[in-house]
């Protein structure tokens, strides 16, 4: 396929020193805290004659002052708390001086020039360089930190034009879902027309060099960051013509009327495939053969009770991706001309794995997840084959794609141990070659991850990955973190990040399970913790805090339980459900109030996986025994709670982290911290300044162990005791 190159922006990295923990302080601290008051409003929704109270309906409206007073009131409230933290700003230094090292991505030939990113350490934003050859001294070619004076827009992907002459970039401001996408000279770097604006959930694909594919939606009515999208189209724009001009291909009319609608252009320019979903798992796929003088869309499979998508061709011969009769992905062949499922032909075969394969060089790379570690084979073109390539352990591989005629491919290393390393590979002899590993202060031979396999409720064996420092006494003291998602046939699989090795650097244990509704197992995996099955994720979870609690790695005095947007639903549901269960809950960006998420932008796609409150009155009631805004029951002892979200968050609007603070800090009888951390000019996280990201780690550490009952750094004088 043609190549669309992203920005390659490597994920950053933490660490920093142990923590201490007063022997006479083993509890956490209380806390009377006096939150900002949230008035009730009067709202009722009736669903099948039942009523529901809606008190914080008004949090909703995202540009309203009422809202806006909220947010600074809590905000006061929470970095008041958090302010006093005795170790504080000792993590965030710690952070700060270990994030200072270079980040550099792999190298993409566009051109004439060889193009990369790298980051000098502390930079917000990753910078794009060139250079002539590998050995010639690089110039910066794209500076995002220049973007904006808080570095708080970012670079969100970029795509050159098959001569690499003409590159189309897009940006991200405050961390909005909404792109604009700048058109420039890769030459001179001059802009060479004017921008595209309200572009949303796309890529950018070229036509050769005469103009690319894109997708968005209408400006919604209200809102910009909560008003309902519903209606996707792909739009073609020509160079040098302005935006209103440009030509609707795909979802102009009720029949073509879908949430999510994608287009690509095969690396010989011949086909145009368009991807169609209503939900974010299974779609319809088309294709457009642009060889053709008034080409129409063709349908290769008209239903959306799979996952289908063209990898490649070879003239007239698709190589289709699909999970159509085949779980766990197969490769089929077929040819343009009659492209229909009885056509298809296996190529590569189903497994008992799930694959991920991608094209270069001009061979397969069938890459495979056996119990979430990557595994991964060489295949030509006739399915045959060449050789399993030797990894340099067991881990997480990305990588292996390129165009036909390229030699040398890149592929890239991590797991929760090894900081990602990025490798050369040559198609021919299937040799590595190490091409860049950071140098990173952590060493990882002090430190184990071991795999175990333990027991949900229903007698579901779930896999999951504990890691920790060795020589760690396992005695239930361990501070842990335990994370999930579990959701949107999502894989967890292993990858460094010196935000956990903070963690075990303390002491702390780093958990990981692969729950129900992700996708390591293939598509039953998926299916089994959606709708009606829904609370089978959240069994997995809570045995997985059981099996760390058995087995002493912890207690219930020691364990975290952390997860971002489904996973802040994750951690929503199961602290709502098993409040005994642990110390301290960090749901990040969460969907929280289930009766109402598919009311809000793209929230209703997520119907695949959730269901509507609307759609039966079974669904309705299984819903909202789960919904975590609405199963905070009044005069229970909730654990200490650092919620966390965006104000720019139109992903999973931040009204849903509001409504679910609102009601803990109204009915949670304990003293422990109900807090919401609200991050201002910020979105679901991606491009987030590095200088933001370190002070959200130093926080939401900060408050995890304070709230464990640590006090102070291990190598500091003792600090004064919080006071509120």
């Amino acid at each position: 396929m043609k190549k669309i190159v992203m920005n390659a922006i490597i994920a950053s990295l933490l660490c920093a020193n142990s923590f201490g923990q007063d022997s006479n302080n083993a509890k956490k601290p209380s806390s009377t805290l006096d939150y900002p008051e949230t008035k009730k409003g009067q709202t009722v929704d009736t669903y099948f004659g039942t009523e529901v109270k809606d008190p914080y309906r008004w949090l909703e409206d995202d540009r309203s002052k009422e809202t806006e007073s909220w947010v600074k009131a809590q905000n006061n409230v929470t970095f008041g708390y958090l302010e006093k933290i005795p170790f504080r700003e000792a993590l965030k230094e710690r952070l700060t001086e270990l994030w200072n090292y270079e980040k550099i991505s792999a190298p993409n030939k566009e051109g004439d020039w060889i193009y990369f990113s790298k980051n000098d350490g502390l930079q917000n934003q990753s910078v794009i360089y060139r250079k002539k050859s590998e050995t010639a001294t690089p110039e910066v070619f794209l500076d995002p930190n220049k973007f904006s004076e808080d570095g708080t827009t970012s670079l969100a992907g970029m795509s050159f034009s098959e001569d690499g002459k003409t590159l189309a970039y897009s940006i991200s401001e405050g961390g909005s879902d909404w792109r604009k996408i700048i058109i420039i000279d890769a030459e001179t770097r001059e802009i060479k027309e004017d921008t595209l604006i309200d572009v949303k959930f796309s890529g950018v694909s070229w036509k050769g060099n005469e103009g690319f594919y894109y997708s968005s939606y209408d400006k919604p009515q209200g809102s910009e960051l909560s008003a309902k999208t519903d209606q996707h189209k792909l739009y073609y724009h020509k160079l040098g013509t302005p935006q209103q001009q440009d030509k609707i291909i795909f979802g102009a009319t009720p029949e073509q009327k879908h949430r999510y609608v994608g287009g690509n252009v095969s690396e010989d320019n011949r086909f145009l495939f368009i991807s169609a979903n209503t939900s974010t798992s299974g779609g319809k796929l088309f294709m457009m053969d642009l060889s053709k003088a008034n080409p129409t869309i063709d349908t290769i499979v008209g239903h959306e009770n799979n996952e289908s998508y063209v990898i490649d061709n070879q003239g007239s011969k698709l190589f289709i991706v699909t999970n159509l009769d085949a779980p766990n992905r197969r490769i089929v062949t077929v040819d343009a001309a009659n492209p229909t499922p009885e056509n298809w032909k296996d190529l590569i075969p189903e497994t008992e794995n799930v694959l991920s394969p991608s094209t270069g060089g001009g061979y397969i790379f069938a890459k495979y997840m056996k119990d979430a570690v990557s595994d991964v084979k060489q295949y030509d073109y006739q399915g045959k084959l060449v050789r399993e390539i030797e990894l340099p352990g067991i881990g997480t591989v990305g990588g292996f794609g390129g165009e036909k005629e390229e030699k040398e491919l890149y592929y890239s290393f991590t797991n929760y141990v090894t900081p990602g390393s990025i490798y050369k590979y040559d198609v021919e002899t299937g040799v590595s070659e190490l091409y860049n590993r950071p140098q990173v202060d952590f060493n990882p031979d002090d430190y184990t991850s071991e795999q175990v396999f333990y027991t949900s409720k229903d007698g579901t064996k779930v896999p999951m990955i504990i890691t920790y420092k060795k020589g760690l006494k396992k005695d239930g003291k361990n501070p842990t973190i335990l994370y999930g998602y579990g959701g949107f046939n999502i894989s967890l699989t292993p990858g460094f990040s010196i935000a956990n090795a903070v963690w075990m650097e303390q002491g702390g244990i780093y958990a990981v399970p692969n729950l129900r509704g992700g996708g390591e197992y293939g598509k039953e995996w998926h299916d089994a913790g959606t709708k009606l099955q829904k609370q089978n994720v959240f069994d997995d979870f809570i045995a997985a805090a059981e099996y760390l609690i058995e087995n002493k790695y912890t207690s219930s005095d020691y364990l975290a339980i952390r997860g971002g947007s489904n996973g802040g639903l994750l951690v929503g549901a199961t602290m709502t459900q098993r409040p005994d269960l642990m110390k301290v809950a960090l749901p990040a960006v969460g969907v929280l109030d289930m009766l109402r998420y598919h009311t809000f932008t793209a929230g209703a796609g997520w119907a695949y996986d959730y269901g509507t409150s609307e759609e039966s009155e079974e669904m309705f009631n299984y819903i909202k025994g789960y919904s975590p805004v609405h199963n905070v029951k009044k005069g229970v002892d909730y654990p200490s709670t650092l919620v966390t979200t965006g104000d720019h968050d139109d992903r999973v609007v931040p009204a849903h982290s509001f409504k679910f603070a609102a009601e803990l800090q109204e009915k949670h009888a304990g003293e422990d911290p109900v807090l919401i951390r609200i991050e201002t000019n910020a979105g679901h996280g991606a491009g987030t300044p590095v200088s933001k990201t370190i002070e959200q780690y130093a926080d939401i550490f900060g408050f995890t162990l304070y709230n464990m009952g640590y006090t102070q750094l291990p190598n500091d004088t003792p600090k004064k005791e919080f006071k509120d």
